[in-house]
């Protein structure tokens, strides 16, 4: 690691150092309020700023409005800034910054194009325009593709349905981090075999101790994705039993998870439980939770459990889908309807979500729109009996 140079006087820097300065201290509202005037002011008059400090202020800007939120207006100060870029890259002899070690003092302190294009994907993904978001990324060299690039890839292949694609993007995370394991449960969703998949880590579990439950983890999820419920509860149970893994919150959540699917739903609330008592901020999950509750006729439990999430955040669609089931069971189908459109809209892949608003368009006597959602769950989770039942 390098010395860290030593800090200018703030008399000694220049505007756009400033400028920099404040966004590597988080200062985003700060950021935009300046950037903003003084992109005004290189409008006016384009000899005011270089070349290289027009495209610094451009993607100093759009990371502030990237920030809050708005990310239509970010996307098109990134695609400024790429314009920007390029002719820097004809008229500069800087060699352009692939975000590697940068070759010179100027091209160090440049934004790197590789992480403007990432955070133009993430912009593209939050507008939910995942091909826009796919298009910039591929437009990356393999080579230059770091692993986030790889790990956002290879989601947004999976969604689209170019399994091999995504399949050869989560393989590259492992290579360089063998330790993904959201890319591990990645390669075994899309019927990767365990075994290959154990082979990719296996250098790493054994030159590391205490790592020997892995191997056992990825058996246990290959299962998982198998279908084959009973030998992964079985192998859960018995990483959950081992003293180091006892009380993980996300193996009692998947054990829970595979009960329910399994049918035993006794067990599956008893898990539930257990995990919530341990992490009282836990979402994933609560959505078949509360459903399970509600099934029971536990609508007290389910409002509580409800208000509960909402205060933890009303960003994920559980919330929307736990006072949907309460909604649902209480008869009030309508009600319970929007709250299930509401949980699409913040994860279109909510199986639950899919579930409930199905159920509410049918007892409205809405069959064929009904169908279209008992159709999407089936797609997304063709293990599960409850998306047929519907």
């Amino acid at each position: 690691c390098l010395p860290a140079a030593p800090r200018r006087s703030a008399a000694g820097m220049s505007v756009v150092e400033h400028v920099r300065e404040m966004a590597s201290a988080g200062l985003h509202s700060n950021v935009r309020l300046l950037s903003g005037l003084l992109l005004t002011m290189s409008g006016n008059n384009p000899e005011l700023f270089s070349p290289s400090q027009k495209y610094q202020l451009l993607v100093y800007h759009a990371d502030s409005l990237f920030h809050d939120k708005e990310y239509r207006n970010a996307v098109s100060k990134y695609t400024m800034a790429l314009q920007q870029k390029k002719a820097l890259s004809k008229t500069s002899k800087v060699r352009p910054s692939t975000g590697n070690a940068a070759s010179t003092p100027q091209s160090q302190c440049l934004p790197s194009e590789i992480e403007v294009k990432y955070k133009m994907a993430e912009c593209y993904t939050m507008l939910k325009q995942d091909k826009d978001a796919i298009a910039i990324l591929d437009g990356i060299p393999s080579r230059q593709r770091t692993p986030k690039i790889n790990m956002m890839l290879a989601n947004l292949y999976k969604k689209a349905g170019q399994e091999r694609s995504s399949v050869t993007s989560y393989k590259e995370v492992l290579r360089q981090c063998p330790l993904a394991l959201d890319a591990i449960l990645g390669l075994l969703s899309l019927s990767v075999k365990g075994a290959e998949v154990a082979s990719m880590t296996i250098n790493v579990i054994q030159s590391i101790p205490n790592l020997d439950w892995l191997s056992v983890w990825i058996k246990a999820y290959a299962f998982v994705h198998t279908g084959d419920n009973t030998r992964a509860i079985n192998t859960i149970c018995s990483l959950e039993k081992k003293s180091l893994l006892r009380d993980n919150v996300d193996l009692l959540g998947s054990l829970a998870d595979l009960y329910f699917r399994a049918g035993d739903n006794k067990n599956s609330i008893l898990k539930f439980e257990q995990a919530q008592m341990l992490d009282p901020y836990l979402i994933k999950g609560m959505d078949v939770y509360g459903y399970l509750l509600a099934r029971e006729g536990r609508l007290e439990d389910v409002e509580n459990l409800g208000c509960r999430l909402f205060n933890i955040s009303d960003q994920h669609a559980e919330p929307w889908v736990v006072s949907g089931c309460h909604s649902f069971y209480s008869k009030r189908y309508s009600r319970a309807l929007y709250l299930g459109a509401k949980a699409i809209q913040l994860n279109s892949n909510s199986v639950q979500a899919l579930l409930l608003k199905g159920a509410a368009l049918r007892n409205m006597g809405r069959v064929q729109e009904a169908i279209i959602h008992f159709r999407e769950a089936i797609r997304l989770a063709p293990c599960r009996l409850d998306c047929y039942e519907g």
